[in-house]
């Protein structure tokens, strides 16, 4: 079985762009909720998984064409793994500007002094059928002291630095996030799977 066409569930323009990098040099062509006028599915559940199955199992049935989608999140040692799967909301108004700020005050006003942190990303592919498949990817690292400078990455990227780099995910190029990022991953797994089709 080939896929040639796959919807992705989701309206945020940088995720969209970088599945789009992903998945193009294997000749699928990516949907997404906004082309098939789709509204966005409410992130009910309290994992990455649930929520990421959630959205692509219903966008699936809804468009009849198979769906990925991803939940992802940054988990930050001194706040107990917080935002995690609330990461998006917890940027007031979806503002990654005031939620980094949030997330920097946050830690100073906590007693652990930790600045570990991951990023965790579930991409789940469902069918219309109903069946699915799960794929994780991790990447792990520290909160800088303060917001970076660069011109790339989105959300919380300019103060995340990933074990080994001495710069943040926005100053990184794209490329080079994609292959170690918690998003990457999770896609070079499920670039594996597409491939044992």
């Amino acid at each position: 079985m080939k896929i040639s066409e796959i919807l992705f569930a989701s309206h945020n323009a940088g995720k969209i762009k970088e599945i789009r990098q992903m998945l193009e040099p294997l000749g699928i062509a990516v949907k997404t909720a906004e082309d098939m006028n789709l509204p966005d599915v409410e992130e009910t559940g309290t994992t990455f998984a649930e929520n990421s199955l959630l959205k692509s199992q219903t966008m699936a049935k809804a468009a009849g064409i198979p769906c990925i989608a991803d939940d992802s999140g940054l988990c930050v040692d001194a706040l107990d793994g917080a935002p995690g799967v609330y990461s998006a909301r917890y940027a007031p108004n979806r503002d990654f500007d005031k939620g980094m700020d949030k997330l920097l005050q946050a830690m100073a006003q906590s007693n652990n002094k930790s600045r570990k942190a991951h990023f965790s990303c579930v991409v789940s592919l469902s069918f219309p059928d109903g069946k699915y498949e799960l794929f994780e990817g991790r990447v792990d690292g520290t909160i800088a002291e303060q917001k970076t400078e660069g011109a790339e990455g989105f959300g919380y990227d300019p103060l995340f630095i990933p074990d080994g780099y001495d710069i943040s995910f926005a100053q990184m190029a794209k490329a080079d996030k994609n292959k170690i990022s918690h998003r990457g991953r999770a896609m070079q797994k499920f670039k594996e799977y597409l491939t044992s089709l």
